[in-house]
């Protein structure tokens, strides 16, 4: 028997968007029951395009900041045009569920494609046709980025084991409002767009990334509930020297409280934790080092964070902070050592103001990630290392019918690097979010 049930609001998916399905499993847009009524089979998704236009800073006056994320002119100019996906990519999610024995069990299935020519991926790391370039003849990429099992039920907690949504940063990602949008614009202010954006990525939160991980989640204990795991460790997207096996796995951990205040008032706190050695073998000489032969190096990334939401009838407010120690900026283990492992310290912070009237919301954010030298030779040798990226986005997202939105963005984006100068650019976007 086919059910067809009311799709998630779009006022809601524009505040948790559609990697929400990777922390719960949420009402289907279409289920498919087996005849018995044993299996239930779900399908969710999105489909989002936006004109994203940027106007970067003039090549003549920029400063080649290493690890900004504020787009650059060229010779030719400093406005780019852009039509593609925004944060979130396009995405087509498929679920199975059954309860058996007292136990509810699920897998899930997440299939991202873009829009973007000649992108196999996202974000962009993987070969491209044509060195990436957008050009004719070629065709958009499709991003796997989940595929999970869950097992347990209210009284003994739930146990998530497959490739999923990571726990540092998560909270704020999926309530940063350019979710459905575009923010920052990252690639699409480039001549080679990838098929995501990068909304407030490096801007206020490192990227919470997509993990295999081994997660057990406590059942709820008066509004407080504790998820802990351990995951495949990631390799250094900056190191430079040969990488090692790991010798422990990466850890994980996050602890939340909702508070009902009021009808209408809530309140919700978490606090994650995430931490992993790297391993490394440098060439001889590296870093100062004497001998002959290579030298091992390794050390640890660490970070913590804390998430504040206030829901107050329409009005949502929103404040998160992090800190680390190695695991760098923007993305996890990006620029977070220098030489033989000496770690960088990053912090940033995250502000956000939404109101809604009747079917429109208006939102403002602001977000600024930094990133220290690891000592004095560092900065001696990096001058022009990115020292924070920050942003500003204003946004009016309407709800033309429950699952369709019209949106547009205003983002301000500005990269300072560690010798003082910088580059800042304004993006505009318009475009339609359809959820389902």
């Amino acid at each position: 028997m086919k059910r067809i049930r009311s799709a998630q609001q779009v006022a809601r998916a524009s505040v948790a968007g559609l990697l929400l399905v990777a922390l719960a499993a949420p009402a289907a847009a279409v289920d498919l029951k087996t005849g018995d009524g044993a299996w239930t089979f779900s399908i969710d998704g999105n489909v989002n395009v936006d004109y994203i236009f940027s106007n970067c800073q003039s090549v003549s006056s920029s400063v080649n900041v290493g690890g900004g994320l504020t787009c650059v002119g060229s010779a030719s100019g400093s406005n780019v045009s852009n039509i593609g996906n925004g944060l979130l990519p396009a995405a087509f999610t498929f679920g199975v569920s059954t309860t058996q024995e007292g136990l509810d069990l699920s897998a899930h299935l997440g299939l991202y494609p873009g829009i973007a020519t000649n992108n196999s991926g996202s974000p962009n790391l993987q070969p491209n046709n044509n060195g990436g370039t957008n050009t004719a003849l070629g065709s958009t990429g499709l991003d796997i980025r989940q595929v999970y099992l869950t097992f347990g039920n209210k009284d003994m907690g739930t146990f998530t084991l497959g490739r999923n949504i990571g726990l540092f940063g998560a909270d704020v990602i999926l309530n940063d409002m350019t979710l459905p949008g575009v923010g920052a614009p990252g690639s699409a202010a480039s001549a080679a767009p990838a098929n995501t954006t990068l909304g407030g990525i490096g801007f206020g939160y490192i990227y919470t990334d997509w993990l295999a991980q081994i997660d057990y989640t406590t059942p709820d204990l008066s509004g407080f509930s504790l998820t802990v795991g351990v995951y495949d460790p990631l390799n250094s997207l900056s190191d430079t020297g040969t990488v090692e096996a790991k010798k422990a796995p990466g850890f994980h951990a996050k602890l939340a409280y909702t508070l009902p205040i009021a009808d209408g008032t809530k309140l919700y706190l978490s606090a994650a934790f995430i931490s992993q050695q790297q391993y490394y073998e440098a060439p001889a000489g590296s870093g100062g080092a004497t001998g002959t032969g290579p030298v091992p190096y390794n050390y640890t990334g660490d970070g913590v964070d804390i998430f504040v939401k206030l829901d107050v009838q329409d009005l949502e407010l929103i404040g998160y902070y992090y800190h680390a120690t190695g695991l760098g900026t923007t993305a996890l283990f990006n620029l977070g050592d220098f030489g033989l492992g000496q770690t960088r310290s990053s912090d940033g912070y995250f502000a956000q103001a939404t109101y809604k009237i009747d079917r429109l919301k208006i939102g403002v954010n602001y977000g600024d990630s930094k990133l220290d030298t690891a000592n004095a030779a560092d900065a001696l040798a990096n001058p022009l290392l990115v020292a924070d990226n920050k942003k500003v986005t204003v946004g009016l997202y309407y709800n033309l019918t429950k699952n369709l939105m019209l949106l547009g963005e205003f983002s301000n984006t500005k990269s300072d690097a560690q010798s003082g100068g910088s580059n800042s650019a304004n993006s505009f976007n318009i475009g339609a979010y359809l959820g389902f």
